[in-house]
């Protein structure tokens, strides 16, 4: 399967400018499935719920997400997108797979991180697999990578790829999801942003360093910080179906939940 991310700087509140950016740089990549950052189409740093909700999209009314399903029925190929989801007085921080036949899922961030508790709703939807072109595919966004949990029940549910749309501003994901692929056995693409959100309640500034982490743990690719980058490659999703990290251990066969207990 070939597949990739797109590390791009979305400008805050330019919606129709940062999708037409997105069109514009995904309508020369040959690949069947890429990954955007978190909020992609908006960008990150809201200064409350009303402003959440004014730039968020209902996905069934949204001239901006049919923009990205017609990007996907012309190169036929498959999107996971980041966006700021309208559903009637909620927002969400959710990550849609689009193909060429429409929104196959929307996945609801179930873990907010810091300030974003004051301008969204957590995720009420739960994790999910989903089937393309016979590959199986799951969805976290950013810091669903600090509970294990995530990973491991997309895993569990058979992913065999693992797309996370990210807005780090933090240093430790991308080590972390190392040890998620190789923890599970699963391909993982992190797609963050980069640059700065400067608003007049503050300044965050994104990480960037997007990368594809192998079954095994090895680093396929990481961009570099404060640039955007678009990397493709192909991958063997088949190779996630081998748990065993020595002869003698299944990882999840030699899993004893029944001591698990919380």
């Amino acid at each position: 399967m070939r597949v990739g991310f797109y590390q791009f700087r979305p400008q805050f509140g330019k919606v129709a400018a940062n999708t037409r950016k997105i069109v514009a740089a995904l309508d020369k990549v040959d690949a069947e499935l890429i990954v955007l950052p978190e909020l992609a189409l908006s960008g990150y740093y809201f200064k409350n719920a009303e402003e959440t909700l004014l730039l968020s999209e209902d996905p069934k009314r949204s001239n901006h997400i049919d923009s990205l399903i017609n990007l996907c029925k012309k190169k036929n190929n498959y999107i996971v997108i980041g966006f700021a989801e309208k559903a009637k007085d909620k927002c969400f921080n959710s990550s849609a797979l689009i193909g060429p036949k429409g929104i196959i899922h929307i996945y609801r961030k179930l873990h907010l991180f810091n300030e974003e508790k004051l301008c969204m709703s957590p995720g009420d939807t739960p994790l999910e697999v989903n089937e393309i072109n016979g590959i199986k595919i799951g969805m976290m966004v950013c810091f669903d990578w600090a509970f294990p949990e995530v990973s491991r029940t997309l895993a569990m549910k058979g992913a065999e790829i693992i797309c996370h749309p990210s807005n780090l501003v933090l240093n430790f994901c991308q080590q972390a999801m190392i040890s998620r692929c190789l923890e599970n056995r699963v391909y993982a693409i992190t797609a963050n942003r980069f640059g700065s959100d400067n608003r007049p309640h503050g300044t965050l500034r994104f990480t960037g360093k997007s990368q594809i982490v192998s079954p095994k743990g090895d680093l396929i690719f990481r961009a570099v910080s404060q640039r955007e980058a678009c990397y493709i490659t192909d991958i063997n999703p088949a190779e996630s179906h081998d748990k065993f990290i020595t002869k003698h251990n299944d990882l999840f066969l030699d899993r004893r939940p029944e001591y698990y207990k919380c």
